[in-house]
């Protein structure tokens, strides 16, 4: 592993310890790779659980269009989920990522269609 994962995977343990997601208000986590992001609804109890998720996998990008873009309309698509199941606040887990670029378009998405943190 790279120094660079390394240090991603400390910080994102070092923000687990204080973040939680209940039943009334899930952990929002994202995941970035180089070509895909991901977005999951996590419940953290005994038993962890994930209630959804979403990711750019299967969605083409049109012709001009950026990967912040798609992150964006990913972070929209995790909100309409969400509010369809009564879900309406989420804790925010960037999973030690820079908070800027497509995790930043994904959060502002989210906002737009409705989630609040």
């Amino acid at each position: 592993m790279s120094v660079k994962q390394e240090k991603r995977i400390r910080r994102h343990k070092k923000i687990r310890k204080s973040i939680f997601g209940t039943k009334d208000r899930p952990r929002l986590c994202v995941f970035r790779s180089n070509q895909h992001i991901y977005a999951q609804l996590i419940v953290d109890s005994e038993k962890p659980k994930v209630l959804m998720s979403v990711s750019d996998v299967n969605i083409k990008p049109k012709k001009g269009e950026k990967k912040s873009d798609v992150a964006k309309e990913i972070g929209k698509l995790i909100a309409k989920k969400a509010i369809e199941a009564k879900i309406e606040s989420v804790v925010f887990d960037r999973a030690g990522i820079i908070f800027h670029g497509r995790i930043k378009a994904l959060a502002e998405g989210a906002r737009e269609g409705g989630l609040k943190f």
